[in-house]
């Protein structure tokens, strides 16, 4: 059996994801990082981007996370944030038109999370 990580992937209104893993990658405001079992403990803050879970099954979950916190001590992982959408949940037809109205709009803020929707369900 391979290493494997507890990980708690929660949104500020619910839990999306909880499990083992082998592998966990996030976008933190120092870069990507990969956590894998027996990792250094690490708190950090997680930016807007896709993170990507290689569960102990050896399926993959991907979540557009935006903003929040990655915490990883005891080989538990946690990454809290104030959203998540899971890959499987978004609708793309409806994130490609949030992106393009945030452009007209010239909402930033709009267009990067429509963005990272996006970027989420292309990867996995």
């Amino acid at each position: 059996m391979a290493a494997e990580l507890h990980v708690e992937l929660v949104a500020a209104d619910r839990q999306v994801w909880s499990g083992e893993a082998t592998l966990v990658v996030a976008r933190t405001t120092s870069g990507d990082i990969g956590v894998m079992p027996g990792h250094q403990p690490l708190l950090g803050v997680l930016e807007s981007g896709p993170v990507t879970i290689r569960t102990s099954a050896g399926e993959t979950v991907v979540a557009a996370v935006h903003g929040g916190f990655i915490s990883f001590a005891d080989n538990k992982l946690s990454l809290l944030a104030e959203i998540v959408e899971l890959a499987d949940e978004i609708d793309v037809q409806r994130a490609e038109r949030a992106l393009e109205r945030a452009k007209s709009d010239a909402d930033a803020g709009a267009e990067r999370r429509a963005d990272v929707r996006l970027r989420a369900v292309a990867t996995r």
